[in-house]
């Protein structure tokens, strides 16, 4: 018996030891150290840049082109776009897609703000992408969760707190500070991961603080907000560097190859160019002769630099918002081809935010009197750079143009006759910049929009997209609270910024 027990003893001895001997430093003979076990910044920035554009891109083509009278998807089904007929399901597209990258760009500054891995350049454009997204999801949506969301996997955070549009805004411009100064070391990037800026920090710098100009007007019109915008806008127009130039406009230009690819090459050709062009958008161009549409530059074809191809011999277009059995013809529309040049293989349609909106912003803020300087040398440096941004060898001399079209500057105007002025440029500097062309009309009421008899919702331009469904089931308290200091979950309920 005691053979026994001493046999048995002996083994498991043995055992442990042979076990022991197999897991020592297991973690790091099974780690390869020319590897990380994480995602560099460099790694995660990229694809979440793609990803984020792709969402904005779509619902750009098929939500904001509907509302703002670039298309008509003419049709006299219910649920059409053009005519404020809104279905819940338009709600959840953009609002997961946004809230998933945010992990990615949070992942990314968690990274980036390691020790080991330390990088004050990754950090502040982590931050500015954080910063763009947000702005996006709350002046679509109102409400949201800010400061306690994207935290279920590192923090089981399940049903984050829908926090207020304000203060959403007060910690985005504190973020934004902080970029520009993270961004001022200037330490180096990864170039070949960064397909807006390929590698200039410098240049993702002037985007946050471009963009810092952009958010601070937005919620100008608050009487509360309105001194610190005031004095925060003229600071970064004085100290901050900012967009000077198209070539620094932030631009993913899409290249076709690999992940570069644009999203919007996925759409069927037949549904790529089944909506009409909307008379507004089409007419302004045409009776200014503007050489985006009028100038054909693929080869000999008579498709311009933006895919519209006349109907016969000009360019007519769909009115917008027309009741259901009037039935006007389609003419003009984008062409469609994924073989040839079209917006569906454009580069440049992975808008982010361009100079010659930065020049409209310092227009308006010129005309308020916020900053020195001429709000005509802002717009027309505006106009000229938001054609040349297409056009790049296009000579016309602006002020020649702008005369010619009867939309030259006169400061003669009233303040509501300039904003007009300077919004109808802007609206085209806007094309294809996600819900931008949406967000400004909601603030400003500019540019004005010819209202046909078929819109619903009283006519009145939708002021946010609802919440998506299914978050009065998963986070029903906090859903609660949010529509109760909002207001109601409908189209017509206005965001914080709108309200007077």
């Amino acid at each position: 018996m005691k053979n026994v027990i001493f046999k048995l003893t002996t083994a498991v001895l043995m055992g442990s030891m042979l076990f022991s001997s197999c897991t020592k430093d297991f973690t790091s003979i099974n780690t390869d150290p020319n590897a990380t076990p994480i995602a560099l910044p460099e790694q995660l920035m990229a694809p979440a840049l793609v990803s984020t554009l792709s969402y904005n891109m779509l619902r750009n083509r098929n939500f904001n082109n509907e509302l703002m009278q670039v298309t008509v998807d003419a049709s006299d089904a219910e649920g059409k776009v053009f005519r404020y007929d809104y279905r819940a399901t338009w709600a959840d597209y953009l609002y997961n897609g946004l809230f998933l990258e945010l992990t990615n760009f949070k992942d990314m500054y968690k990274v980036a703000n390691d020790p080991l891995t330390f990088n004050p350049s990754y950090k502040g454009i982590s931050v500015i992408c954080q910063s763009w997204i947000y702005s996006i999801l709350t002046d679509t949506y109102g409400d949201i969760p800010y400061f306690h969301s994207n935290l279920a996997r590192d923090s089981a955070v399940y049903e984050p707190p829908f926090d207020a549009q304000k203060d959403i805004y007060m910690d985005i411009f504190r973020q934004l500070d902080s970029a520009n100064v993270w961004l001022a070391a200037n330490q180096g990037i990864n170039g070949g991961n960064d397909p807006v800026f390929n590698g200039n920090v410098g240049n993702w710098r002037r985007f946050g603080n471009s963009l810092y100009l952009r958010l601070l007007l937005r919620v100008s019109g608050k009487a509360e907000m309105s001194e610190f915008c005031r004095t925060k806008f003229k600071q970064i127009v004085d100290s901050y560097p900012v967009m000077t130039s198209n070539a620094e406009s932030a631009i993913l230009r899409w290249t076709g190859q690999g992940p570069y690819t644009s999203p919007l090459i996925n759409v069927r050709e037949q549904d790529f160019r089944s909506p009409g062009i909307a008379s507004f958008f089409i007419d302004n161009l045409s009776a200014w002769n503007d050489p985006r549409i009028d100038i054909p530059t693929y080869g000999t074809s008579n498709i311009n630099r933006w895919g519209i191809a006349p109907y016969s011999g000009s360019y007519q277009g769909i009115p917008s918002g027309y009741a259901p059995g009037e039935n006007p013809v389609k003419k003009c529309y984008f062409y469609s081809n994924t073989s040839a040049v079209s917006l569906m293989t454009e580069p440049m349609t992975g808008m982010m935010m361009n100079y010659a909106e930065l020049q409209f912003i310092l227009a308006e803020a010129a005309i308020r009197g916020w900053i020195p300087g001429s709000a005509q040398t802002y717009y027309e440096t505006g106009a000229q750079n938001s054609i040349t941004l297409w056009l790049p060898q296009w000579a016309v001399p602006i002020k020649n143009f702008l005369a010619a079209a009867d939309i030259e500057w006169d400061d003669t105007l009233s303040f509501e006759d300039k904003m007009e002025r300077i919004h109808r440029q802007k609206y085209y500097a806007l094309f294809l910049v996600d819900m931008q062309q949406w967000f400004e009309y909601r603030r400003t009421g500019h540019p004005i929009l010819p209202k046909g008899a078929g819109l619903k919702n009283g006519g009145v331009m939708p002021a946010r997209m609802t919440y998506p469904v299914y978050v009065q089931s998963t986070n029903p308290t906090n859903y609660k609270l949010a529509v109760a200091r909002q207001g109601p979950d409908q189209i017509s309920t206005q965001v914080w910024w709108q309200k007077p």
